[in-house]
This record gives structure tokens, sequence and C-alpha cells, in this order.
């Protein structure tokens, strides 16, 4: 039974061998010359301002995990324009029933003001 999973292992040791290969290449192939500008922080092109360390703004996080919500409802949204004919009024009754969800999480955020940024 074991022979059965040989060909995985013979795949997963090319490749721990390749990925491996490469980074031994790269350290020994690569330049090592560091330089000020190099080895300086980098923020945008100029040199940072203020603390490195500073801490972001809530409002930050807050729109970003919206968008991830709202981006992945419209990533939900292709596959079942897709299979449309094939689902039925059941698959649109369902997705129906999503949007209403993220409608009403929408006009939640709303209301709180979490889009409004000041």
């Amino acid at each position: 039974m074991l022979e059965n999973y040989f060909p995985i292992l013979v795949l997963f040791a090319a490749a721990l061998a390749i990925g491996v290969g490469a980074m031994g290449v790269s350290y020994l192939v690569g330049p090592r010359r560091g330089y000020h500008e190099k080895l300086d922080q980098y923020e945008c092109g100029f040199a940072p301002l203020g603390r490195i360390r500073m801490r972001f703004d809530v409002r930050f996080y807050l729109i970003a995990i919206i968008f991830i919500v709202f981006d992945i409802e419209a990533a939900f949204l292709f596959p079942w324009a897709v299979a449309f004919k094939s689902i039925g009024f059941v698959g649109f009754v369902e997705m129906m029933l999503f949007l209403v969800v993220l409608l009403v999480g929408y006009a939640y955020v709303w209301k709180k003001g979490a889009l409004e940024w000041e």
C-alpha cells in the first residue's frame, strides 16, 4: 500500500531540493555589498518622518476589514452568476439572502460612521 505514495514522496523531495538549491545558489552567487542607502529604512521613496514604529489609526484596519468583506462578496458573485441557470430558484433565493445579510452589515457600518475618514 505504501508504494502508492512513492510518487508523492519523490515529488516532495524534488520540490524541496529545488527550493533549497535555489536558495543555496542565490546565497553563493549573490552580491553581499551593503551600503548606507540600501541598509536605511525606506518609506515611499523618501526618508521616514518621525518614529518608525508609530501606531496606525484603528480606522485604517476597519476600512481594510470592510474592504475584504465586500471583496469576498464580489468573489462569491462571479461563480454564482456563471452557474445561475443550473442552480435554479433555490440558488437564487440563497444568494439573495446572502446579499441581504451583507446589505444589513453595510447599513450598520454606514450608520456607525465607519466609512467616514476625518
